[in-house]
């Protein structure tokens, strides 16, 4: 496994088969690897009965952008099956166990990918274990004829924003590492066929003066 994934195992809460690697259960997990040519890299997110899973990846460098995609349920069923795809966004309502999705190169022979993927996890059950602790040190909300339930909401709501504004900027952040990519490829093409073309109109210019002038040479022999 390449250096980023045996990071990940080290970490790992639970033990999955080998050749894969796992998150933790946060709330918004992303990350970037290389996937070398004929290789299929897997990993496991636990998840919990009615939590929601959504996935997003994108192909940032590499001939075709394109990969194939797996996602699997704790049972071993199929859930999304992209093939030669750049990118995909997927939900799924998630039941106890651990789901498996994949990224699969063994397709290409000779280029890698460098992948991008983005986990979003809702309803994981731990801001209802956090609300009822706020219940415990929070008193005297009817002096101050105010809800604890409409604090929670507006905190809540707060929450939800931001981590909207920062799954945009990763993704924002991804599209541009993948579009700066790709102008530098097309920029070394532009670089080397303007080589070429350069070379091109120097061997022509220089064809065309030599057949010029044999136009105008003299080739009689004077006569003595």
């Amino acid at each position: 496994l390449p250096p980023p994934l045996l990071l990940l195992g080290c970490f790992a809460l639970l033990l999955p088969p080998p050749g894969a690697a796992e998150f933790s259960p946060s709330l918004d997990s992303d990350f970037t690897f290389t996937l070398p040519a004929g290789r299929k890299e897997c990993f496991y997110q636990p998840m919990r009965k009615e939590a929601s899973l959504e996935l997003e990846y994108q192909v940032l460098d590499g001939a075709g952008l394109d990969v194939d995609f797996h996602l699997l349920s704790p049972k071993g069923e199929t859930l999304v099956f992209d093939e030669r795809k750049s990118d995909g966004v997927h939900t799924v309502e998630a039941e106890d166990g651990d789901y498996m999705f994949c990224f699969d190169n063994t397709f290409s022979t000779i280029s890698e990918k460098v992948i991008f993927f983005e986990l979003i996890l809702d309803n994981m059950g731990e801001d209802g274990q956090d609300q009822e602790d706020w219940k415990k040190y929070v008193t005297g909300t009817d002096l101050l004829d105010m809800k604890l339930e409409d604090i929670l909401e507006s905190i809540n709501s707060v929450k939800a924003r931001l981590s909207k504004s920062v799954q945009i900027q990763t993704l924002l952040r991804a599209f541009e590492a993948r579009d700066r990519n790709i102008q530098e490829s097309n920029f070394d093409r532009v670089n080397f066929w303007s080589m070429v073309n350069l070379g091109v109109m120097v061997v022509v210019s220089a064809v065309q003066v030599y057949m010029l002038k044999s136009l105008f040479e003299d080739k009689r022999k004077s006569r003595t």
